[in-house]
C-alpha cells in the first residue's frame, strides 16, 4: 500500500472527529489502553509534557518545543488537527514523521486496529507514542485532542500537566458551564505531578485547586506568577497568555534534569515557526492588500482576533468566513464587525456548515455578504474586490485556514 492508500484507509474506515464529529467521540480510554498494551507501552519510554485547554494549547505546545529544541534537546511534538498533511501531527525537532513509518505502523498493526475498531485519533496517538519511543526523544510535548479526562493522550504520566485556559467549545461533550469544562480538562492532573494553569478565572480556579489538592499536585497559575515578557514570531496579541504559560512550564522543567537558559527561551519564542513549522496563527499571507488568517474558531479565540483586527489600519475589512456544523454561530455574531463585507464558504470537510445556512444566520442579524462554492473562490473574490489599503481576514475554522495556506 502507498502512503495515500494508507491515508485513505485511516480516513475512511475509522471514525474521525475532523470529518464525522460526535459519532467519532469515545466515552472511555479502554481502546487506548488496549493499543498501548499491544504496543508494549511506548508512552512509558519517554518523558513528556501534557497540554490541554480550550484555546492556545497548540501555540503553547509549539513554543515549548521550540525552546527545548533551542536548548539542544530531541523533542517530539504531537498536535491536532493537521492543516495540510496528516504527518504534521507527529514531529521530532520540527520534522514531520516520515511516510515509511506511517505505512509500516498501519501495515504491522492493521489487523489489530480493525479487530478492535480503534478510532482515527486513538490509532494516531498510538502511532505518535511508538514513534517517539523508537526515536528515543528526550521529551515529547503532547497536545490533548479534546477535553482531557477521556482524551486518548491521557494515558501518559508527564513531567508537567498544562491547562492553558477554559472557554466554551465542544460543549456537547464537555459540559455547558466553565466549571464542568474545567473539570473535564482537569482530568489530566496526575498524582504528584505539577500542573500549570495559564489563565486564572474566578469560576475555574477552585475546580483546579481542588483537583490538584486531591492529587497532591503542586499547582501554578502562570498569569499570577510570570511578570517578564518575551517577544515571539507568533504575532497574535493573544500569544502573551501562551508565552506566560510556557515560561512557567520551563521554570518548573528547569528544576528537574533539564537545563534551559533565558537565552534559549528568548531564541525559542522568537523562532517558533522556524523550529516547528507552526502555521495558521495570525499569519500574514501577503501585503497590499494585507491578508491575515487565524485558526481561532470559538467565542474566546475569536474575541482576541477581532480585538486585534480593530488595531489594524485599513479602509475596508473583508472577512472570508466558514465554520463546522456543530458551531454555535449565534454566540459568535456579537463579536464580529457588521461593517465588514463577508464571503461565506463551507470548509471542505463533511462537518462543514453549508455556506447558505451560515449566510442566513448573518443576514438575519444585520450583516452583509455573499455565498461562495469554496474557500478558494471566496478568497479569490475578496482579493478581486479589495483595494490596496483594505484588509482581508480569513477564519472561523481551522479547516478554512487549512485550505488557503
Amino acid at each position: 500500500m502507498t502512503y495515500q492508500d494508507i491515508l485513505d484507509w485511516m480516513f475512511k474506515q475509522l471514525p474521525m472527529y475532523q470529518n464525522q464529529g460526535k459519532t467519532a467521540f469515545k466515552k472511555d480510554l479502554s481502546n487506548t489502553h488496549l493499543l498501548s498494551e499491544y504496543l508494549q507501552h511506548p508512552e512509558q519510554k519517554f518523558k513528556s509534557i501534557h497540554v490541554a485547554g480550550t484555546n492556545g494549547k497548540g501555540s503553547t505546545s509549539n513554543m515549548l518545543a521550540a525552546v527545548l529544541q533551542d536548548a539542544g534537546y530531541k523533542v517530539g511534538l504531537h498536535t491536532s488537527p493537521h492543516l495540510k498533511d496528516f504527518r504534521e501531527r507527529i514531529k521530532i525537532n520540527g520534522v514531520d514523521v516520515n511516510k515509511e513509518f506511517v505505512i509500516d505502523f498501519i501495515l504491522r498493526n492493521k489487523a489489530f486496529l480493525e479487530q478492535h475498531e480503534l478510532s482515527f485519533f486513538e490509532l494516531t496517538v498510538g502511532m505518535a507514542f511508538q514513534y517517539f519511543a523508537e526515536q528515543e526523544v528526550d521529551i515529547a510535548i503532547i497536545e490533548v485532542g479534546m477535553g482531557g479526562r477521556l482524551d486518548s493522550t491521557n494515558i501518559i504520566t508527564p513531567e508537567i500537566s498544562v491547562i492553558t485556559n477554559i472557554g466554551f467549545d465542544h460543549m456537547q461533550f464537555l459540559g455547558n458551564t466553565y466549571e464542568a469544562i474545567a473539570t473535564e480538562k482537569a482530568g489530566i492532573i496526575k498524582p504528584n505531578i505539577p500542573v500549570v494553569i495559564g489563565e486564572t478565572h474566578k469560576k475555574t480556579k477552585p475546580v483546579f485547586t481542588n483537583i490538584a489538592q486531591k492529587n497532591n499536585a503542586k499547582i501554578y497559575f502562570a498569569d499570577e506568577l510570570v511578570h517578564k515578557s518575551f517577544n515571539s514570531d507568533l504575532k497574535g496579541n493573544y500569544q502573551k497568555h501562551n508565552i506566560k504559560t510556557a515560561v512557567q512550564v520551563l521554570k518548573i522543567l528547569n528544576t528537574s534534569s533539564f537545563n534551559i537558559s533565558e537565552g534559549n527561551i528568548k531564541n525559542g519564542f522568537e523562532n517558533v515557526v522556524k523550529y516547528t513549522n507552526f502555521k495558521g496563527r495570525w499569519q500574514v499571507l501577503q501585503a497590499n492588500p494585507k491578508i491575515i488568517c487565524d485558526t481561532a474558531h470559538n467565542k474566546e479565540g475569536l474575541s482576541y482576533v477581532i480585538e486585534q483586527l480593530e488595531t489594524e489600519n485599513y479602509e475596508q475589512l473583508h472577512i472570508v468566513f466558514g465554520v463546522v456544523n456543530d458551531k454555535d454561530v449565534l454566540s459568535l455574531l456579537p463579536l464580529l464587525p457588521k461593517d465588514a463585507i463577508y464571503y461565506f464558504c463551507k470548509p471542505n470537510v463533511p462537518r462543514g456548515l453549508a455556506a447558505k445556512a451560515l449566510q442566513s444566520y448573518f443576514i438575519s442579524n444585520g450583516f452583509h455578504g455573499n455565498v461562495y462554492n469554496s474557500v478558494k473562490e471566496a478568497l479569490d473574490q475578496a482579493k478581486t474586490n479589495a483595494a490596496i489599503d483594505d484588509l482581508i481576514y480569513v477564519g472561523g475554522s481551522t479547516f478554512v485556514v487549512a485550505e488557503i495556506i
